[in-house]
């Protein structure tokens, strides 16, 4: 039985489809517990958990052969991961982490939310992977703008970056979670071509058949705007140093992982748009 932390959010919804359409037992873990009743309720597996309370971990391991490891972004992230990390260590299960690319380089403030994370599962004892995903796809469905004025904003980064599809995470965790010989294996997961943000609008110009155009903002105007959409001050400033990190380079990277681990190449940024149009369109 695989637990899967972070089951409401974007990767661990993902995950859990392709656990079930794979057909490997899977329990979803939920903070709330009108959550976890509602998925009983429909017949699915879950169970509550809180990641800031110990006591709540060790009864959601019984039965567990392998956690996804997964907090909500937070400035407690770290200290309520290393809660996991030090409950599957007293059991033995083995724990599958994702991160976020170029953790161990501690370039942001995200990043080093997950490195202590990582640290102590690679000091654990335990079975462990640890997977570094780049920048999601998905954060461009969060832009409403494309459809309503052909245009989209974020912090200014110049520099190319290999965007990757959020179920291209989730089947490589997925085949990770069920298949053997990951164990203490840290793998980079990219798509299959980076891309600017220019470049990603003049993709978005021709599959929308109208001018799309990308508007990178200073980092006090990225700021405004951001917290005007009602985003939680830490994770405002948390993206714009990601983008500081990133500006010139250091996300545009390539790899094979994706495809190696699970037999297909990943969703190209074309096919994502194509995917999504009437998101965008």
């Amino acid at each position: 039985m695989i637990l899967v932390t972070g089951a409401s959010g974007n990767v661990g919804t993902a995950l859990l489809a392709r656990l079930y359409a794979d057909g490997v037992a899977a329990k979803a873990a939920y903070r709330d517990p009108r959550t976890t009743a509602q998925v009983i309720k429909s017949g699915g597996l879950a169970v509550t958990l809180d990641l800031a309370r110990p006591d709540t971990l060790g009864p959601a391991l019984d039965g567990i052969e392998a956690v996804f490891l997964l907090g909500a972004t937070s400035p407690a992230q770290t200290t309520h991961e290393l809660n996991m990390v030090e409950a599957a260590r007293a059991v033995g299960v083995r724990v599958v982490k994702l991160s976020v690319w170029r953790a161990d380089e501690g370039l942001s403030p995200i990043a080093r939310l997950h490195r202590p994370v990582e640290q102590s599962l690679v000091t654990s004892g335990l079975p462990w992977t640890i997977l570094r995903p780049n920048f999601y796809l998905q954060n461009f469905l969060r832009q409403p703008s494309i459809r309503e004025a052909g245009e989209f904003s974020v912090p200014l980064i110049n520099a190319p970056i290999s965007f990757i599809d959020i179920d291209d995470v989730a089947g490589v965790a997925a085949r990770v979670l069920t298949d053997e010989g990951h164990d203490g294996s840290i793998y980079d997961l990219t798509g299959p071509k980076a891309l600017t943000y220019a470049e990603a609008a003049e993709v978005f110009s021709e599959i929308l058949g109208k001018p799309v155009r990308y508007v990178g903002l200073p980092d006090d105007e990225a700021r405004a705007a951001m917290l005007s959409r009602n985003m939680p001050e830490f994770y405002v400033d948390a993206l714009i140093r990601v983008a500081r990190a990133y500006c010139d380079g250091g996300a545009e990277t390539v790899t094979s992982t994706v495809s190696d681990l699970i037999g297909r190449a990943p969703l190209g940024f074309a096919d994502f748009v194509r995917q999504n149009r009437n998101s965008f369109d």
